[in-house]
């Protein structure tokens, strides 16, 4: 089975977790000291998509969640 991130993006999230570490990774808009790893990993992915390296299609701007009205 193929890779689904390249290795030069595995390296942008690996660079982004120790930041994250250090404490000089920031969130978006807000600039607030990011703690979380996952957001941390989210990022990373981010920043490598906005660079043009080769990475898996973000999951949560895929889903379309659209509600059908029940009538009973």
């Amino acid at each position: 089975m193929a890779r689904k991130t390249s290795k030069s993006a595995s390296k942008d999230v690996k660079s982004a977790m120790h930041r994250r570490k250090k404490g000089t990774l920031k969130s978006g808009r807000s600039g607030k000291t990011v703690k979380s790893k996952k957001q941390a990993i989210a990022i990373g992915l981010s920043e490598a998509r906005q660079k043009g390296k080769k990475v898996a299609p973000n999951k949560g701007a895929s889903k379309k969640r659209s509600r059908k009205s029940s009538t009973k």
